[in-house]
C-alpha cells in the first residue's frame, strides 16, 4: 500500500487539487444563485436564453447592447 502511495503521489495531488478546485466553483455558482445573480448567456436574436430574469428586459446581462450579432 505505501508503495502505490509513493508511486502515485503525483497523480493523488493533483486529483486533489483539481477536485478543489471543481467544488470551489461549484460554491460560487450557488452562491451566485442563492443571492440572485445568474450566468447570462446571450443568444444569437439579442435576448437572455437562460436568463432567470425573461426572455425580454433581461437588465443581469452585462452584454453591450450596440453591438450586432449576425448568424453565419
Amino acid at each position: 500500500m505505501i508503495n502505490f502511495l509513493a508511486d502515485n503521489l503525483a497523480t493523488i495531488l493533483i486529483t486533489l487539487v483539481l477536485i478543489g478546485i471543481v467544488a470551489l466553483i461549484i460554491r460560487k455558482l450557488a452562491k451566485d444563485k442563492k443571492a440572485g445573480r445568474s450566468f447570462c448567456a446571450m443568444s444569437a436574436s439579442g435576448t437572455c436564453g437562460s436568463c432567470p430574469h425573461g426572455k425580454e428586459g433581461c437588465t443581469a446581462c452585462t452584454f453591450p447592447k450596440d453591438i450586432k450579432i449576425e448568424k453565419p
